[in-house]
This record gives structure tokens, C-alpha cells and sequence, in this order.
């Protein structure tokens, strides 16, 4: 599917994934900055992603690891930084969690920020969720 905003198109072919961009956008990131291109990779190939472009550059990715019959876990998230406090990540949000494929189906994330966009689409703190790191 393609959306668009403005300058901005979101779309969710794999194809049209900029890896070079992305491997950029998570190694800024405070959960993701160690990850190696061989884990990102993997992870974009069992996942349903989001790709957000200005132009021809892909300035944003989201990804969504899902069984498509009851719960979307929403992942990596990340909007390039001259690009953030403009709404274009609160529309990205908005186009993810409200996919028909998974917007009836228990969704989640696990954050360390950014919790007041994640209420506004009715997300909320569980403490029954638990998260181990390998």
C-alpha cells in the first residue's frame, strides 16, 4: 500500500527499502544502535515494514512482526531527525497501527519514549508485559 502526505509517501513494499538509510536511521537509535546489518536484514525479511520517503530518500521505517491472527508487535519506529516535529510520525504511527491487516488484533510496542503519542492512539503501560534481553 502507498500513503501519502504532503511531501511524504509511507509504503509498505520491502522492495523499495533503502537498507543503507535504515541501517543509518537504527544505528542512531538508543535500542538498536549495535544492531549489525546482518540482524537488521533479517529482521526487514520477517517483518511487514514501513518505509517513509521525502523525495527518493527514505527518511523513516517502522515494522510490525505479526501471526495475522492475533497480535502486531510494533517495532523500530524512527523518523530521520530533521524530519521529527512536523506530525510526520504521528501519521506514520497512525498508518501502522491502523493497517487492516492487524488493527483489530492485540497490538504492542515496548518503549522507553515517546509514551504521550503512543496514549493518543490508545496505548497504555502494562506492567504484565516482560521483555528479556539475550
Amino acid at each position: 500500500m502507498i500513503y501519502e502526505h504532503g511531501n511524504y509517501r509511507i509504503s509498505d513494499d520491502r522492495g523499495s527499502i533503502q537498507i543503507d538509510q535504515v541501517e543509518s536511521l537504527l544505528r542512531s537509535s538508543y535500542w538498536a544502535g549495535e544492531r549489525s546489518l546482518e540482524t537488521i536484514n533479517v529482521s526487514i525479511a520477517n517483518s511487514v515494514c514501513f518505509s517513509l520517503f521525502c523525495g527518493g530518500t527514505q527518511v523513516g521505517f517502522a515494522r510490525v512482526v505479526t501471526d495475522f491472527a492475533s497480535l502486531a508487535y510494533i517495532a523500530d519506529l524512527i523518523i530521520h531527525p530533521d524530519h521529527r516535529a512536523l506530525g510526520i510520525g504521528k501519521w506514520m504511527f497512525g498508518v501502522v497501527v491502523n493497517d487492516p491487516r492487524w488493527c483489530s488484533k492485540f497490538q504492542f510496542l515496548v518503549t522507553d519514549d515517546a509514551h504521550g503519542l503512543y496514549e493518543k492512539f490508545g496505548f497504555s503501560a502494562s506492567s504484565k508485559l516482560m521483555s528479556t534481553k539475550i
